[in-house]
């Protein structure tokens, strides 16, 4: 039985502040060694789903160069499946993607190219493990023509996601997409199993509705609850977040460091497959303290460091004297002796002077602090919590060298997209 995988991986994912100023959400570095497109294709791999295709929009450098020709996945397959990587182009009658399902529609050629019996729609930017053989199962079992997956969530954050009410037999009753006062803590994950027929004929039926927003969530899916195509709800226990948010973000990093971990990437089970560069092995001095983190290959970190609650991606250094507490630390990034670093998110190839103090808390505000890729800050900086520096920051383009909460630095007189 012949399933194709359709990753929507095109997303801006601007909650996520200067993580993605420069790189697409699916593409945003993710518990050291990974990136966040690494879960969905793993568990496409892991399922004995080996033809998938990836729809990209937003900034997909990145994203295109760490999957390459999809060898780390068993995905470079030229003939039978493998990854396929799609952008939009503009043509005569063609734009830029308006919404999910309009991104699928635009590609909707391809996709029945290989005549799958299902057509699995996922998103590219969540952190879960899933088997998809399963879900499969289960839609084939309740003759579903469509198969979404919910998960329930607290209620006070179910009004950030579609939320989905369903009767005894699973069957969804009612779907609403972000509303105001969510009825239900049942969410949409985003996951879609669609039978091919089913899935063509709704997004042609959607392509010619003009007042549409041609989307899986704000349109199709609300419209077929009055309709009498069948639909049913998957509903999935396991651990699964949307890193759609910097707090999010933040969360799902220390869920890895919790014992036992809330979600255990290191299951042998089910891999969580990556490109992966060749570095030395960590180096951390006798003399260091590391507690609860993940570390990986060519760290160095030196004496008298002290790492506790944190995840630090390859090539990370810690000067001697420093301090990392409860934050994240992506690859090549070095932190000068004498630091302290307090709840931060700080990304790839940034240099942070000695004796800084990044996340500097008053004790009253606990927000999360973040540093763009490529930063150069000078010795003796402060950076309170809730402040940002965006990406290719100098100490030319600082005013002073606290940072205020909530304040937001950028480059001087640069091009900046933030």
């Amino acid at each position: 039985m012949h399933t194709r995988a359709v990753i929507l991986a095109g997303g801006e994912g601007t909650r996520l502040g200067v993580l993605t100023a420069k790189r697409t959400k699916p593409a945003v570095p993710f518990a050291g060694k990974y990136r966040i497109i690494d879960f969905p294709l793993s568990n496409c791999v892991n399922s004995k789903i080996f033809d998938v295709m990836l729809i990209t929009q937003y900034r997909p450098q990145s994203l295109i160069h760490h999957i390459g020709s999809g060898g780390p996945w068993d995905l470079n397959r030229e003939f039978t499946g493998g990854i396929k990587i799609f952008t939009p182009y503009k043509t005569q009658g063609i734009n830029w993607f308006s919404g999910t399902a309009d991104a699928v529609m635009q590609n909707l050629s391809y996709i029945l190219s290989s005549n799958p019996e299902h057509v699995l729609i996922l998103s590219g930017d969540h952190i879960y493990s899933m088997n998809y053989d399963e879900l499969i199962r289960y839609h084939e079992q309740n003759k579903a023509e469509i198969t979404i997956c919910i998960h329930s969530v607290p209620k006070s954050q179910a009004s950030r996601f579609g939320v989905v009410e369903v009767d005894k037999k699973m069957r969804v009753t009612n779907f609403v997409e972000k509303p105001d006062n969510p009825s239900s803590n049942m969410i949409n994950m985003g996951i879609y199993l669609f039978n091919t027929g089913t899935l063509k004929q709704l997004l042609i039926k959607d392509a010619r509705e003009i007042t549409s927003q041609h989307d899986f969530g704000k349109n199709i899916l609300p419209g077929l609850v009055k309709s009498k195509i069948p639909m049913v709800a998957y509903a999935f226990h396991d651990y699964w977040v949307d890193v759609g948010t910097v707090q999010s973000y933040w969360n799902a990093h220390m869920d890895l460091l919790t014992e036992p971990p809330k979600y255990d990437i290191r299951d042998r089970h089910w891999v969580i497959h990556t490109r992966s560069e060749e570095r030395a092995p960590a180096y951390i001095h006798p003399n260091a303290s590391i507690q609860s983190s993940l570390i990986c290959d060519g760290c160095i970190i030196e004496p008298n460091v002290v790492i506790q609650n944190s995840v630090l991606s390859p090539g990370v250094m810690i000067r001697r004297g420093t301090q990392v507490i409860n934050s994240i630390v992506l690859t090549d990034t070095v932190v000068g002796e004498q630091s302290v670093i307090q709840k931060s998110i700080i990304d790839k190839h940034t240099n942070v002077g000695a004796r800084s103090h990044i996340g500097f808390s008053d004790g009253k505000r606990t927000r999360i602090s973040m540093i763009g890729k490529n930063v150069l800050l000078p010795d003796n900086t402060i950076l309170e919590n809730g402040g940002m520096v965006g990406c290719d920051v100098k100490p030319v383009d600082l005013a002073e060298k606290r940072i205020h909460f909530g304040e937001l630095v950028l480059p001087k007189g640069r091009d900046y997209d933030f």
